[in-house]
């Protein structure tokens, strides 16, 4: 099964609840998500200071401190809507003294970043929009 059709079934699976649970049956119709090709991610390193942007195509991993991003979709309402980016991502956490740890795998919300973001001891990452990937 190629990563893409597992993904559009976890994907879909895993935020269907969470639009039901939003506002019942009426919320999964009521709203239209668009896919898109790339995802716009905020990180902090709380040791530094340092706050980065990362911009993602998807199924790709980007390296940020000891952790490894990797964006499995990215969903966007289109304008006329509410606004809203939901991005499923997994997040790995790769130390040289210990063997990889997931610390999260699920949906982020750009509307609701304390809802779902990645709280870490070091570092903190959570979900900003969801863009067209670049024509070519």
């Amino acid at each position: 099964m190629a990563s893409g059709s597992l993904c559009s079934l976890l994907c879909g699976a895993l935020l269907l609840p969470l639009l039901l649970a939003a506002g019942g049956a009426g919320a999964a119709e009521r709203f239209t998500y668009r896919e898109m090709g790339m995802a716009v991610i905020q990180a902090l390193d709380k040791v530094t200071a340092r706050i980065s942007t990362l911009t993602m195509p998807l199924e790709r991993t980007r390296r940020f401190g000891t952790l490894e991003v990797t964006v499995w979709a990215c969903r966007k309402r289109p304008p006329e809507e509410p606004p809203e980016s939901a991005v499923f991502l997994t997040i790995v956490e790769r130390r040289r003294d210990a063997p990889p740890t997931r610390l999260f795998q699920g949906w982020m919300f750009a509307s609701s970043p304390a809802m779902s973001a990645l709280e870490h001891p070091v570092y903190d990452i959570w979900a900003l929009d969801c863009i067209d990937a670049p024509a070519g």
